[in-house]
C-alpha cells in the first residue's frame, strides 16, 4: 500500500494541480471515521490528543516538501527528491510505533489511533497546499492579465 501511495504521488507531480486535488484526499478519508461507531475500535482522550499531536508533528515533513511551481501556464506540484524518503520514513515510524505499543493497546484501539494520526497529518498539510496553491494561483492570474494587457496595448 505504502509503495502504491508512493508511486500515485509522484505520477501527480506530472499533471497540473487543483483545488479538487487538494481537498478531495481528506474528504474521502473522512469516511474512516465510521470506524469509531464499533466500541473497540475507540481510543481514550488522552490516546486521541496524543495521535492527532504525532500527526500534526509529521504533517510540518509534508508541508516543508510540498511546493508548487508555475509551468506553461498552470500550477504543479514541485517533485520534492525529500518526499519520497519522507513517506518510507513515516511507514518505517508507524511500524516502529506498533511494535513498540502494539502490545500495550489492542489492535482495535491501535488502528483507531493510526487513523487518527494519518487524519492528524493530511490535515494541516492539505490546508497548507490549498493556501499555497491560492497564493501560486493569484500570482498566475497576475501574470496572465500583465501578459495579456502587454499584448493588447
Amino acid at each position: 500500500m505504502a509503495t502504491f501511495a508512493l508511486i500515485l504521488r509522484l505520477r501527480a507531480t506530472k499533471k497540473p494541480a487543483s483545488v479538487r486535488k487538494i481537498i478531495i484526499p481528506p474528504i474521502a478519508m473522512s469516511t474512516g471515521f465510521l470506524m469509531f461507531l464499533y466500541e473497540p475500535a475507540r481510543p481514550a482522550f488522552i490516546q486521541v490528543i496524543e495521535a492527532v499531536a504525532v500527526g500534526i508533528i509529521f504533517s510540518v515533513l509534508l508541508i516543508k516538501t510540498s511546493k508548487f511551481e508555475i509551468k506553461e501556464q498552470q500550477i504543479y506540484l514541485k517533485r520534492s527528491k525529500a518526499f519520497a524518503f519522507i513517506l518510507v520514513g513515516l511507514l518505517l515510524a508507524r511500524i516502529l510505533f506498533k511494535l513498540i505499543i502494539g502490545d500495550a493497546i489492542n489492535i482495535e484501539e491501535l488502528a483507531g489511533m493510526f487513523f487518527l494520526l494519518a487524519y492528524g497529518m493530511i490535515i494541516p498539510w492539505r490546508i497548507s497546499m490549498y493556501v499555497s496553491f491560492k497564493k501560486i494561483e493569484k500570482e498566475l492570474q497576475t501574470k496572465v492579465k500583465s501578459n495579456a494587457v502587454t499584448l493588447n496595448p
